[in-house]
């Protein structure tokens, strides 16, 4: 029984070394072969200092060379740490920083982007290059895979290596702007990597998408959910998902049964990737997580595609997927939020009301918060933050156990799914009143006319807080502040109805595609007259 990332690829690997194991357009990659690769890799990083619990950096665009990557570093027992290709350079430098790069993996163009910075932060870090070595690069530290690797054995490496230790470090944004580095062990990837395997019936005859960046945590059901069922990855070219016809045809054309990305995607291909006119059938299951799937837009995709079943994944990088929901049928009258649903196996979901009561009925409201084999060690290097994510659990009597925050409001619905209320950081004040600003963007989304709602808290002397809100139109459609503040009002009382709203053509986002809060917020700082 496998109880390590790697062992993963190795099992499936004797079973199937001829099987194609990923895929980037028209480069491919068997088992066997990345089996082999990324037993050389770890070979060539052992034989450069690289040693159990040091940190190795990935700063690659996607490419099966990237996979290999990723298991060649495990393979010596040190964890990696994915830099998104397309952020600038020197948000790796700060990462570089953080973590201590024993050696990083990059190509020649991208490390131009990085090379000055790095000089200071990563002087003994070893380069290795999956192209040619960079002419500014001296041999004694840099290294070009292609040429290198064909002299170590094929064979894996003998590595001592247990499963709480570090398998990935993911770095998401800090609220000061500074990133911080979530620590995953490989016990906490492969307890949620064995669930999802059971839970959706991965097998060796499925095709899985990779839409995620790497550094992104929905990767981790991509990469290592298709490798311990001995499937295929698909790596969805960089870019593909601003052109929904493309898009479309890649699902078509690579036959993929698993797709797995934030509601952003799926709701593009639902406007413009025409999927009447395909043939998708090949998709077995469609999920989603990150963000809150408006209800009106699923219903509709389920409808346009009403093969493949549905399931909301929930769970922040800190914990995997540590819930999730099947999604049956959607009424047509049906406008509340999906529900997250239920613990995944070996995890438990506790939520705690303002009173420190544990929250079992529904109309309850409490923070959530999560134990298991699936949380996260901590953020590496910061201890501060670490404490501060989570508590004593008060609820095990006679031993000490901590439970994670994950900072969101839940409550429960009449068959024990828990329902997302909001976050704690969304919770404001206004004119005296708590207000959740998930609940006026639930609002908003629910006019037929309107695509995605953000609604935003502006600090203002005199009430605590303005609410302001921004609003994308379906199509052509067309509304107007007044007729959308007629809406809420049927719903919301006065205080909740956003005092401003602003139309602009899209929103904002973030490399992971989620709505990117933090530019919108920063833009509205100045409360409206």
């Amino acid at each position: 029984m496998p109880y390590l990332l790697h062992q993963l690829l190795s099992v499936s690997a004797a079973l199937r070394p001829d099987a194609e194991a990923v895929r980037l357009v028209d480069e491919a990659m068997t088992y066997g072969e990345l089996e082999a690769r990324s037993n050389q890799l770890a070979r060539a990083l052992i034989e450069t200092g690289v040693v159990p619990g040091d940190r190795v950096g990935i700063y690659l665009k996607k490419s099966p060379a990237a996979i290999v990557s990723i298991f060649g570093i495990l393979k010596t027992g040190a964890c990696y740490v994915p830099v998104d290709a397309n952020a600038p350079g020197m948000r790796l430098v700060e990462i570089a920083r953080q973590c201590g790069f024993r050696a990083l993996i990059t190509s020649g163009s991208l490390f131009e982007k990085i090379q000055k910075g790095l000089e200071e932060e990563c002087q003994s870090a070893a380069l290795f290059f999956v192209d040619e070595l960079p002419q500014t690069t001296p041999s004694s530290i840099g290294h070009s895979l292609s040429q290198v690797l064909p002299q170590y054995p094929a064979e894996p490496p003998a590595v001592n290596v247990v499963d709480h230790d570090l398998a990935y470090i993911l770095f998401t944004s800090g609220s000061t702007g500074t990133p911080k580095g979530v620590m995953l062990s490989h016990l906490n990837a492969l307890t949620f990597v064995n669930w999802a395997v059971e839970t959706f019936d991965i097998s060796s005859d499925d095709r899985l998408s990779n839409h995620a960046p790497f550094n992104f945590d929905l990767s981790v059901f991509d990469i290592f959910v298709a490798i311990k069922a001995g499937a295929a990855i698909s790596l969805v070219p960089e870019g593909l998902s601003v052109f929904p016809l493309q898009l479309a045809s890649f699902i078509e054309k690579q036959k993929i049964t698993v797709w797995y990305s934030v509601p952003m995607v799926l709701m593009l291909l639902l406007g413009r990737g025409k999927l009447e006119e395909g043939n998708l059938s090949s998709l077995r299951w469609v999920l989603f997580a990150g963000e809150v799937f408006p209800t009106k837009h699923l219903r509709t995709l389920m409808e346009k595609l009403p093969h493949p079943s549905y399931a909301n994944l929930y769970g922040p990088t800190e914990t995997n997927v540590c819930a999730y929901y099947e999604v049956k049928t959607l009424a047509a009258e049906a406008t509340a939020p999906i529900p997250i649903g239920k613990a995944c196996a070996n995890t438990e979901l506790i939520a705690i009301d303002e009173a420190g009561e544990r929250v079992t009925r529904p109309g309850t409201e409490g923070l959530l918060y999560a134990r298991g084999s699936t949380v996260m060690q901590g953020y590496y290097g910061r201890p501060e933050n670490t404490n501060s994510a989570f508590i004593r659990n008060p609820f095990a009597v006679g031993r000490e156990e901590k439970l994670y925050c994950t900072g969101d409001w839940v409550t429960l619905d009449d068959y024990g799914n828990y329902l997302f209320v909001g976050r704690k950081d969304h919770m404001i004040k206004t004119r005296g009143y708590r207000v959740e600003l998930g609940e006026i963007e639930a609002v908003m989304v629910a006019h037929p006319a309107v695509d995605e709602a953000v609604a935003l808290a502006v600090p203002d002397e005199a009430i605590g807080n303005a609410i302001q809100a921004v609003v994308t139109i379906v199509g052509n459609g067309s509304l107007d502040a007044a007729e959308l503040k007629r809406h809420c009002a049927e719903k919301l009382p006065p205080y909740m109805i956003p005092e401003k709203i602003d139309f602009p053509a899209t929103l904002p986002r973030t490399d992971n595609g989620k709505i990117d809060r933090r530019r919108l917020q920063s833009e509205r700082m100045t409360p409206s007259a």
